[in-house]
């Protein structure tokens, strides 16, 4: 058995690369913004995958649906924090459309893969093994 198996989850390998582009966007931030608005941006990215791993961590599906909506919530705030960035002119719009489609992207593997953990009792991707 796969002691990691949201390792396994596209939403998670989807997330881990929101925070990695996240992550090399900030680099571009001017330097007095490095520790407000580019820590809070990598922490709220970071902490989607993060809220994924957690969640498959614990054994009942309902501490498994409340760290998918912590890493929900952590994706909405990284959506405005671009907005934000955006009004300050750190990135371009092109920059935020294209983070925004795969912000949406991960936005319904979250839901899909909350309402199978509140609808199936639990979520196992691998029925197989118990």
């Amino acid at each position: 058995m796969e002691e990691f198996y949201y390792r396994k989850l596209d939403v998670y390998k989807n997330a881990k690369f929101l925070s990695h582009e996240i992550c090399k966007l900030i680099k571009t931030y001017p330097v007095d913004e490095r520790y407000a608005l580019c820590d809070q941006l990598r922490r709220a990215a970071m902490s989607i995958p993060i809220n994924i791993a957690e969640g498959f961590g614990r054994f009942s599906s309902k501490e498994k649906a409340h760290f998918i909506q912590i890493a929900f919530g952590s994706l909405n705030e990284v959506m405005c924090e671009l907005e934000l960035s955006l009004d300050e002119k750190y990135i371009t719009q092109e920059q935020l459309s294209n983070l925004e489609s795969l912000i949406l992207s991960v936005k319904r593997q979250l839901s899909v893969l909350h309402r199978s953990i509140l609808s199936n009792g639990d979520y196992n991707p691998n029925p197989s093994n118990p």
